[in-house]
């Protein structure tokens, strides 16, 4: 090596730097490329496709270009040795092994790494053509490496686990939630809306028990006085106590009847339907495909010991995606009062997710799933009228107790 001239050891020496500042921002942009954008490349592009297939085995290719990185690095501190050597004597060798840090670290660190990380796709690409070369080339090597790796990491206890690729729904909020610039807004609410279907139970959007309209099925005549007031478009029925369900009435089903003319106590109970009871605690997503796989709109929820505690139905899942599109925004507004003073009139009735929406604020909901148990839970009594509490940054104010049931509550934010 000393035998060769001084210029044919600076182009050795320029070389190997340009090598070091190609496995440097190799290296980092194979781990910087979205790995979804690639899988969508590498449908139409081999470089892509390649690409793809090197970071499917991160040891190999992790270990090919650390090996491949060292190896020039360690050459090149040799090759300015010598070099120095011989234009200033063994005296410079000092000054040449800190020149050529500085040199490595600016032009073959730094500036190739930053350009890699904010360009991945321009460098890894082109890059995998001269690394996988190197993976067949060096693969002995690397493999020798990784297992001594291996065993030194199992003598201080610790075991190379399998890569886990799975992505969790916290990541996969924070993808949609970073593609504002490719996702229109609305799109990308109801994208979020969709990922946390699986945390919302059906217990939370149902419409409870006590608010639900039951008849009893041996009693024609109040089944008929049922249907000529009824504002809802379904109607329960049980047999003989309102805690033995018995089906389901479609309105629309009854309105049919009349259009056909054959209107009949006998024809109206024939459409009853049978009851669908979903579990307490299933989540909306689990419940969506059930509803599509047993082709019902709607269900019963029940306890742990079979009493129904609401109803749960097709529309209100969907509305959990999209947002409000059915709901008679008259109701909405019967629940909510917003006052002069920045103050809410709500109805305790209104579920806490609804309110939290509706007001964009924050109060728990993860036992009471109505304001009224939330202000239950708080207290932990039956509360008189006048009574105020602090609930978050939400002060509550009691104005109207009837029959030991709150009736209407005033709401302030505190911030």
């Amino acid at each position: 090596m000393e035998s060769l001239s001084t210029f044919w050891l600076s182009i050795l020496l320029f070389g190997l730097i340009l090598a070091s500042a190609f496995f440097s921002s190799t290296e980092t942009s194979m781990m910087a490329i979205n790995r979804y954008r690639l899988k969508a490349l590498s449908v139409t592009n081999k470089n892509a496709k390649r690409t793809e297939h090197l970071l499917k085995d991160t040891d190999h290719l992790i270990g090919t270009i650390l090996l491949g990185n060292n190896f020039v690095n360690i050459f090149a501190s040799s090759i300015a040795t010598i070099l120095a050597i011989k234009l200033w004597g063994e005296d410079s060798i000092v000054l040449a092994s800190l020149t050529l840090t500085f040199v490595i670290l600016v032009f073959a660190e730094t500036t190739p790494k930053t350009f890699a990380a904010k360009n991945p796709e321009k460098v890894a690409l082109p890059a995998s053509i001269i690394i996988q070369f190197l993976i067949q080339l060096f693969k002995p090597f690397v493999w020798v490496i990784a297992q001594i790796s291996t065993l030194i990491l199992r003598l201080f206890g610790i075991h190379a686990g399998q890569q886990n690729n799975n992505i969790s729904s916290e990541e996969l909020r924070m993808v949609v939630s970073d593609a504002k610039p490719v996702i229109a807004s609305n799109y990308q609410k109801m994208l979020l809306n969709i990922i946390d279907l699986e945390k919302v139970k059906v217990e939370d959007i149902m419409i409870p028990r006590h608010e639900l309209i039951s008849v009893d099925i041996n009693k024609p005549d109040e089944i008929l006085k049922q249907l000529e007031r009824i504002q809802h478009t379904r109607l329960l029925t049980y047999d003989t106590s309102s805690d033995n369900i018995t089906g389901v009435l479609h309105m629309r089903d009854v309105v049919n009847l009349y259009a056909k003319g054959e209107f009949s106590m006998e024809n109206v109970l024939s459409l009853v339907r049978s009851p669908y009871f979903v579990p307490e605690g299933t989540s909306l997503a689990h419940q969506l495909e059930h509803f599509q796989t047993q082709k019902r709109r709607l269900g019963l929820i029940v306890d742990e010991y079979g009493e129904v505690r609401g109803l749960i139905v097709l529309e209100d899942i969907l509305e959990e995606i999209v947002g409000q599109f059915t709901s008679n925004q008259s109701e909405r507004i019967d629940e909510i009062s917003l006052q002069e003073d920045g103050s809410y009139l709500v109805d305790p009735r209104i579920s806490v997710r609804e309110l939290n929406t509706l007001l964009s604020v924050q109060l728990p909901s993860a036992k009471a799933k109505t304001l009224n148990g939330l202000i239950l839970e708080e207290l932990q009594t039956i509360p008189k009228r006048d009574v105020s509490l602090k609930i978050g940054e939400i002060l509550v104010e009691i104005l109207q107790i009837s029959d030991q049931t709150i009736k209407l509550v005033k709401l302030t934010k505190l911030n």
